[in-house]
């Protein structure tokens, strides 16, 4: 008995797609959010699969590596230790829904038109792939970013380091019950400012400890 390679693959296919489409879709239903987190830790897994079937084993590697590895446990670990109100939340959820869906529409329209322009009516490939390329994905993935958009690529590093500044510094907020270190005053701090020298004499010292000792 032999096994249809193709019909395997659609199988397989068919079903991580499924399985993401409905765990996309229990994302943003679900009213716990740590059973949201859960779902969209189960939509990178079905994502994960899809690529690794579509021959992109680094990209696959990758998401399972880094966002349910590292990124989906800080969020599990943000949403666990917070306390939500979901009340409040979700108070305002029926009003913004007419924009929600047309700002969905909007990107279900631009991807669309993405995918139809790139893919129907073309039966190989733009630019083929180099044979040496062709064997290793990673090698491949690695010139293309590297030597074919290195420009494009370090571009998008500093718009995200920019980013990063700026959520920090939009965030900081000097408030009266806050505590923080300054670095200049503490390097800069001399022997007096941190200890005094009292003098006293010795039989008030010792009143002292006989008060000390009654309390």
């Amino acid at each position: 008995m032999t096994i249809d390679t193709s019909s395997l693959f659609a199988v397989f296919f068919y079903a991580f797609a499924g399985l993401l489409v409905i765990s996309a879709l229990r994302v943003i239903t679900a009213r716990n959010p740590v059973n949201a987190a859960l779902f969209l830790v189960l939509a990178f897994f079905c994502a994960s699969g899809l690529w690794m079937l579509l021959q992109a084993e680094f990209l696959s590697l990758a998401l399972i590596l880094v966002y349910v590895g590292a990124v989906m446990v800080l969020f599990l670990f943000v949403v666990m230790m917070i306390d939500l109100d979901i009340e409040n939340l979700r108070r305002d959820y029926k009003k913004f829904l007419p924009i929600a869906f047309l700002m969905g529409a909007v990107i279900v329209l631009e991807l669309s038109i993405v995918l139809i322009r790139s893919f129907i009516g073309t039966s190989a490939p733009v630019q083929p792939m180099l044979e040496e390329l062709s064997s290793s994905n990673t090698h491949a993935l690695g010139m293309l970013i590297f030597v074919d958009y290195v420009f494009a690529f370090e571009v998008a590093g500093v718009i995200l380091l920019v980013a990063i500044i700026a959520a920090v510094a939009l965030t900081l907020r000097n408030r009266k019950d806050s505590k923080s270190q300054n670095v200049g005053e503490q390097v800069n701090v001399v022997a007096a400012d941190r200890m005094r020298i009292v003098k006293m004499d010795t039989d008030m010292a010792a009143k002292q400890d006989v008060r000390a000792e009654k309390k």
